[in-house]
């Protein structure tokens, strides 16, 4: 791959990009905005971009949304930590398993299936990541129990999850939606 190559401008990263940009500054959503959709970009990421170049710039981009939302807009500094790198395995686990549904290229139920199972298999990891990370190193929860922290999955891993999904779904079914009306349209062109 040549240089230019590596630097071209991606339509689908910039439009994760975005994404991202637009949902990371409230975790599980408010009334006016749109929970963080980090996790299903670096699966869709892993999925149909790849490349440890776009990986890290999306790292990067995360730290200085963070950074900004801390500084400039007044959002709560409570999660960031010293477990604050762990969050590089949980959007790690988000991209391999994105990059693990390439295989599933015909569009079907079964692998619409598999690719939700991955999803699902991929958040969960990434919760452990993340979630476990914060409880047990932060320092927030200095006498911290094992049962303790299994009420707290109780609490946050169910909005982790189906926030993810939910993107999960929506981007699924629009670019399925796309890909069909472009298949189309190329058809008829054909003609």
């Amino acid at each position: 791959m040549s240089l230019n190559q590596t630097l071209a401008v991606k339509p689908g990263a910039v439009a994760l990009m975005a994404l991202m940009a637009a949902t990371r500054f409230h975790h599980f959503g408010t009334p006016f905005a749109l929970p963080d959709a980090s996790l299903a970009v670096f699966f869709f990421a892993g999925l149909w971009l790849g490349g440890r170049y776009l990986f890290a710039l999306l790292l990067m981009e995360a730290a200085l949304i963070d950074y900004l939302a801390i500084t400039k807009l007044g959002v709560s500094d409570f999660c960031v930590s010293k477990a604050y790198v762990f969050l590089i395995g949980s959007y790690g686990a988000m991209w391999l398993g994105g990059k693990w549904c390439r295989q599933f290229t015909v569009l079907s139920v079964a692998t619409a299936a598999q690719r939700l199972m991955a999803l699902v298999a991929a958040t969960s990891i990434a919760f452990l990541f993340s979630n476990g990370s914060f409880y047990w190193l932060s320092g927030r929860y200095p006498n911290g129990s094992f049962a303790q922290y299994i009420e707290r999955v109780a609490m946050y891993y169910p909005p982790y999850l189906t926030s993810t999904l939910i993107y999960g779904v929506v981007i699924f079914a629009l670019v399925s939606a796309v890909k069909s009306l472009l298949g189309a349209k190329a058809t008829r062109e054909a003609i």
